[in-house]
């Protein structure tokens, strides 16, 4: 019996390893069969993806399980680093997610860099993120996790320097390094706290350890929430560090879809995984959902004014990055994992067919009249937007005033709902109208019923956070002002063509604000980042000793 409680982490673990079975494969090997090296790399994606399967099977929603292979002792009073395996449903549906994304995006990538001449190190570095992610994803151990952490950092860094002879490329690249760098250092520093604090690293036993903990939070475990902040905000290209992820755009598509469909998203799974500790720091929170709301807003409005299709993209990640850490900052954290996976799962096809977006952009499309910007129309929109989520959410058991970041999440529903509302009343047609009228239903309900279900998949695998207070109520009002704020802008941006100020804005938001640039020029006179390679330099781009070889 004890074998079989413990065979769901052995199927976990072996995800990572047939990936890095191939990534640790001889660079001379490597080099001279690159075709081979394309196939075994997509082979092993799809076993690990079998094994994510096979994990899902075996755990069925059940208890947690752990399983550890190594142990050893630490000095001092921070228990031991061990190889170790959690299962929990935070892990199996990350796995699942993850693995099943790494798998397309290695067959995308065997026809995409097909006569590339290092076809081979890219699928080599891609079959080492991969196992990574999957590490950091199964770990049961707090250093073990922290190491992945940065080992994915470290691969990723090889695929975004793919082309080193481009100065865009390895701009972005030194910029993401940096970042890293302090969030790897805030991460390890929290390890630090908790393992001095808990006086164990094991996931198991920190949970339970904060399940028990009576009277306040320990200022050191309070620190530590907050060094997660940090760690997760600058994983998840948080303003203001938020400018490498809109860069990085110069590496293969392929990293790009993994990136924003995946490696990005660790930020918002490292306070879901550690939501025993950030659930006790109600200042931790609030830190996180200001960071997320201050870069959601800053990338929605960024993002109207983009012409290229794949920094657009980009800039819609970075909103929903920070929409995500947003619904971490406020408790909500079945409805952050939801977002996780559609956000990943919508980006990785959205960069995988970002071709085909131009060429659907250039086809010819329908084109209303201009009718300007008429506030009434947009409150009754609001108003009937506000209601069927009203009607919806109470066929749900939500209550008015039950749960204020639940509600204010609800109001956020509204907000998109009432956009479609408002183009039926724009057109001005019944059958449209009814139509706009049922999918506005259909949203909510779909919106409510998954929030249902990730909320059962996940009890027992993240610790509640509070549900009210002062600061908690402030928060969710100010993210219904802000959405509502949005809303508006989007439609006089919208709707003023012509205008002086109007094109003046979009200049400025264009250029993001100019965030990014000041923050560039500090960074290249504090530490300048490497010259770029000549076309006929194939030298490898080491990112330890951040220079060419």
């Amino acid at each position: 019996m004890a074998a079989l409680s413990q065979l769901a982490p052995m199927v976990a673990l072996a995800a990572p390893l047939t990936l890095l079975l191939v990534g640790l494969l001889p660079p001379p090997l490597v080099r001279a069969h690159p075709t081979l090296m394309a196939r075994l790399n997509g082979t092993a994606a799809w076993l690990a993806l079998a094994c994510a399967v096979a994990t899902a099977g075996l755990y069925l929603l059940g208890e947690p399980q752990s399983w550890t292979l190594y142990s050893r002792e630490l000095p001092g009073p921070f228990g031991a680093f061990s190889v170790a395996v959690y299962v929990n449903a935070i892990t199996v549906i990350m796995l699942l997610l993850v693995s099943l994304v790494g798998a397309v995006v290695s067959r995308y990538a065997r026809n995409y860099l097909d006569g590339e001449p290092n076809q081979g190190r890219f699928h080599q570095w891609l079959s080492l993120t991969l196992a990574a992610i999957l590490t950091l994803i199964v770990s049961g151990n707090l250093l073990m996790f922290g190491l992945a952490w940065i080992s994915t950092s470290l691969c990723l860094h090889q695929l975004l320097m793919f082309y080193p002879e481009r100065p865009a490329a390895v701009l972005a690249a030194h910029k993401k390094f940096v970042a890293s760098r302090i969030g790897d250092f805030s991460l390890l520093a929290a390890i630090f706290l908790i393992g001095s604090s808990l006086h164990t690293l094991e996931f198991e036993q920190i949970f339970d350890a904060m399940a028990a903990l009576q009277g306040p939070l320990p200022p050191a475990l309070h620190w530590a929430a907050v060094l997660v902040v940090v760690s997760a905000a600058l994983k998840s290209a948080q303003f203001p560090f938020h400018g490498w992820l809109i860069q990085v755009m110069e590496a293969p598509t392929p990293v790009s879809a993994l990136l924003h469909a995946g490696i990005v998203n660790a930020g918002a799974f490292l306070v879901l995984r550690m939501s025993p500790v950030m659930s006790a720091s109600e200042g931790a929170l609030a830190l996180l959902a200001v960071i997320g709301l201050i870069t959601l807003t800053l990338a929605s409005l960024v993002m109207l004014s983009q012409t290229s299709v794949k920094v657009s993209l980009a800039w819609s990640t970075t909103a929903q990055m920070g929409f995500m850490l947003l619904e971490c900052g406020l408790g909500l954290y079945s409805l952050a994992m939801l977002h996780l996976v559609a956000h990943s799962l919508y980006k990785a096809h959205a960069f995988l067919a970002s071709g085909s977006g131009v060429d659907a952009f250039r086809a010819p499309s329908v084109s209303f009249a201009h009718q300007g910007f008429r506030p009434g129309r947009l409150l009754l929109a609001l108003v009937a937007a506000t209601l069927a989520v009203l009607a919806v959410g109470g066929a749900f058991g939500v209550e008015a005033g039950s749960h204020p970041a639940l509600m204010a999440a609800g109001a956020i529903v509204a907000v998109a709902i009432s956009q479609l509302i408002l183009q039926a009343t724009t057109i001005g047609r019944f059958a449209f109208a009814v139509r706009s009228a049922g999918l506005s239903l259909l949203v909510a309900t779909c919106y409510f019923a998954l929030h249902r279900l990730f909320e059962l998949a996940l009890a027992g695998s993240v610790a509640p956070a509070p549900l009210a207070g002062p600061l908690h109520s402030a928060l969710s009002l100010a993210v219904v002002g802000v959405f509502l704020g949005l809303l508006v802008a989007q439609q006089l941006l919208r709707e003023a063509p012509g205008s002086a100020a109007r094109s003046a804005l979009y200049v400025h938001l264009y250029n993001g604000l100019y965030i990014d640039i000041f923050l560039t020029r500090v960074l290249q006179r504090l530490w300048p980042s490497p010259a770029p390679a000549s076309r006929g330099d194939t030298s490898r781009y080491t990112e330890l000793g951040h220079e060419f070889k």
